[in-house]
């Protein structure tokens, strides 16, 4: 520290150092003492770091030679325990790991036996195969590969070195080129099986070794012998699992054969379960099979022909249950996903579907392809035929039923970040290689893979829908043109003729759509283009597209109207001008149209505009129609202002309409509050709050039409006397049937009911609603000849 002081100060000495002659110098001695300060200053700083260099470097060479190394140091007892408790969220998982295992060990003697076949052996050695069986009573599962086998030396180095994978180092030793779908990559695998064993024995044999066992009970040992048996599994191994009591459930038959056809159906190799069958035969029956057993088949044919001549008897004898047990192959199901698309047929697609997605019916479409780019991955996705009964129950939480597979064993099957919610109908399979699985293999890293796999899966769905569309447009196109009926059928493809309707795709799924275009903002103008809506000229679903081909050139805009029902939407008085100027509207029945719209509010520059709405303007109107509107709102002014006052807290204004004919009058909304549909949505939510539903509900404008009669009336009623009580109960009346016509709720029943009681008085010419005198109880002679009288009636009635 003295020594780096001292050289500072020095530094500080030299950098201020100045020429002391103060008399004006020549230009010559300037130049020269600016180079000799330069010089001074470079040799100050060049000292100072030589001195802390030499002051800093002894230490240097201290710390050096007081730096070890050391390695980290696990209890492994306790590694054990995380991997086992810790690592697996699911018990069921160890089955699958067990069996990718099995599949990699085949798939190396597979390799192996490329440039050398005697590697497989001969007799059953040739079966790559897998077999598993369960010992209730012994309370032991044993899954056994006819793999390469291990060492001695693999089981110590491979079983005993926790996160060692002996299929990493295998990739890592085979050279470049060999085609391996092998699994492992993590080296913890194995030690699943600790999830529900306390106890694992692995036999295996390898062409260069004998037979040995290794066995542990997940504590910091194992054992390994030379198997006194000698070599019977000819090559391959067996793990045998003894299972804890709370995992017997996986010693019971069903329950594995779920699991193997759930994680691991496709696997290359066959798996096959020891299954145990029971059959019903005869006592008799048996008795002559154990008698014969060991004769020739010409014995066993006079059995046969003796038992034929007795089948008359056949209801005397007994019948006896035998149990037998046979192996069953459980994955009798093939990749198809890892094939051309041209070399599966159709037959392959449906028996696939069904076994995927347990669906009885097959299947609506599907497409077949390979993702190439960033993240190569191979996919077949499927639509069903029919919605499931439950789709939209639980719509927010239901995850899409896509089968993620990593080299054909299964990680997941209810992925949510592959396709988004609206598309969680659509049913497959996903297989990548590229995919960064966690250690346990049940979950994905966040990685950006996922989220380019995820689109493409979504474009690929969508582009499905869109070609299905565009070949439903065209043969209706070919149908509708008899004229050119050869020259088309050459044109049109014949597969797009067997194509499956688009439009019954959407009866059945068009709520997903709908959907989509509120949730999945990036693809809303390829969603928009596979919407379909019926028109007031169309009863078949039509697109937006053709309806804005089908616009007149003075109709700028798209014109819709939204009600419960389509009946409803029909007869409502806002379609009355539209339906007399021939323009089209679309009717929206689905109460996700009207969020759709908020969501759309426009296709292919054509605004989207709905006729329960103010501001409406069809385009069409002449100089004429201008100065008629004008007259019309001057001579309807005073009764204007007069309903405006009489319905304060109702309505916002009162307008001469344009868009109805044979109506009186009609409510709309603002341009941009919620349609009288809309507010019936919102009241109509389980959850809704009163409170907060009055202060969205919308400011109402009350439209009158200037050519009515009622309106008329009305008009002059008011002119000759503002507080006529019939004028006031008129207009009160022309509201309420205005508010139930244009869709709203009626605000007051009681009010409404009143009022029509007083016009029922002025229409019936009645003094007064007063009610009449009680009627008087007859005396008891009265009585008895009423009751007779009565009898009598009842008598001639029958």
């Amino acid at each position: 520290i003295s020594t780096t002081k001292n050289g500072l100060e020095l530094f500080i000495w030299f950098w201020n150092i100045e020429p002391k002659d103060k008399v004006q110098p020549s230009e010559s001695r300037v130049r020269v003492s600016v180079v000799k300060m330069r010089v001074f200053k470079v040799a100050g700083t060049f000292l100072v770091l030589l001195v802390a260099m030499f002051s800093v470097q002894p230490s240097v060479y201290v710390a050096a030679e007081e730096t070890e190394n050391f390695e980290f140091q696990a209890e492994v007892s306790r590694l054990m325990d995380i991997i086992i408790n810790s690592l697996y969220q699911k018990k069921e998982i160890f089955l699958r790991e067990v069996i990718s295992n099995g599949a990699d060990a085949l798939d190396k003697i597979r390799f192996l036996a490329l440039s050398d076949p005697d590697e497989l052996g001969e007799g059953e050695n040739k079966d790559l195969e897998m077999r598993i069986s369960f010992d209730t009573e012994e309370r032991t599962l044993t899954i056994r590969d006819r793999g390469v086998g291990m060492t001695k030396n693999d089981l110590i180095e491979n079983l005993g070195t926790v996160a060692k994978s002996g299929t990493t180092n295998f990739v890592e030793q085979i050279a470049e080129g060999g085609d391996l779908s092998l699994i492992g990559q993590f080296g913890v695998g194995f030690y699943s099986v600790y999830l529900v064993a306390d106890k694992v024995q692995v036999r295996s044999k390898n062409n260069n070794d004998d037979q040995y066992i290794w066995t542990s009970t997940a504590d910091s040992t194992f054992s390994v012998a030379k198997d006194p048996e000698g070599n019977t599994l000819g090559r391959g191994t067996e793990i045998t699992l003894f299972l804890k009591e709370d995992a017997l459930e996986y010693a019971d038959q069903l329950r594995l054969e779920e699991l193997v056809k759930r994680y691991s159906e496709f696997i290359s190799f066959p798996i096959y379960l020891h299954k145990e069958e029971t059959e019903y035969v005869d006592e008799e029956e048996d008795y002559d099979e154990e008698d014969d057993e060991g004769e020739d088949d010409d014995d066993d044919e006079d059995d046969d022909e003796l038992e034929a001549e007795d089948d008359d008897d056949d209801d005397d004898q007994s019948v006896k249950e035998v149990t037998t047990w046979k192996w069953v192959r459980v994955n009798d199901q093939t990749a198809i996903w890892t094939r051309a698309a041209n070399e599966v047929s159709d037959d392959e697609y449906k028996a696939f579907y069904k076994s995927i997605s347990k669906d009885f019916m097959d299947p609506f479409a599907w497409t077949h392809f390979r993702g190439e780019g960033e993240v190569e991955f191979k996919s077949i996705l499927f639509i069903p035929t029919k919605p499931p009964y439950n789709m939209y129950d639980n719509y927010y939480n239901t995850n899409s039923e896509l089968k993620l597979f990593v080299r054909k064993v299964l990680i997941r099957d209810d992925f949510e970040d592959l396709m988004p919610r609206y598309l969680n109908f659509v049913k497959g399979v996903v297989d990548s290689d590229d995919l960064p699985l966690s250690v346990s293999r049940e979950t994905l890293q966040q990685h950006k893979a996922i989220k380019v796999i995820g689109k493409k899966l979504v474009r690929k769905t969508l582009d499905m829908l869109r070609k299905m569309a565009e070949a439903e447009k065209r043969k209706q196109d070919d149908e509708d043109d008899e004229d050119d009926e050869d020259e088309d059928d050459e044109d049109v493809d014949e597969d797009s003729l067997d194509t499956p309707r688009y439009s019954e795709f959407f009866e059945n799924f068009g709520k997903n759509i709908k959907l989509g275009v509120v949730e999945d903002s990036s693809n809303k103008n390829r969603l928009s283009k596979l919407l379909r809506y019926r028109t007031t000229k169309s009863d078949e679903l039509i697109s937006l597209e053709e309806y804005v081909q089908n616009m007149p050139d003075w109709q700028k805009d798209i014109y819709f109207l939204a009600g419960e029902d389509m009946e409803s939407i029909k007869n409502s008085p806002f379609l009355e001008k539209a339906i007399a100027k021939g323009v089209e509207v679309i009717l929206m029945d689905d109460p996700v149209d009207e969020y759709v719209v908020q969501n759309l509010p426009e296709f292919e520059g054509a605004k989207l505009k709905s006729l329960a709405k103010e501001g409406v303007k069809f385009g069409d109107e002449t100089e004429d129609d201008k100065k008629r509107e004008k007259l019309y709102k001057k001579e309807f002014k005073g009764l204007c202002d007069w309903l405006k006052t009489l319905y304060t807290g109702k309505v916002e204004k009162v307008v001469v309409s344009k868009r109805v004919t044979g109506t009186p009058s009609v409510l709309v909304s603002s341009q941009f509050g919620h349609s009288a549909n809309m507010e019936r949505i919102m009241k109509s939510q389980a959850f809704g709050d009163k409170s907060r539903m009055q202060m969205m509900l919308s400011q109402k404008t009350m439209e009158i039409n200037p050519r009515h009669p009622i309106v008329a009336e009305l008009k002059k009623l008011v002119e000759e006397d503002e507080e006529n009580a019939e004028a006031k109960d008129i207009a009160w009346l022309l509201f309420d049937t205005s508010t139930i016509a244009s869709g709203f709720d009626m605000g007051d029943p009681k009010e409404f009911s009143s009022r029509m009681y007083r016009l029922m008085q002025s229409g019936m010419k009645l003094d007064s609603l007063d009610l009449l005198e009680e009627i008087e109880i007859p005396e008891e002679d009265d009585e008895e000849e009423a009751e007779d009288l009565d009898a009598d009636v009842e008598e001639k009635e029958l």
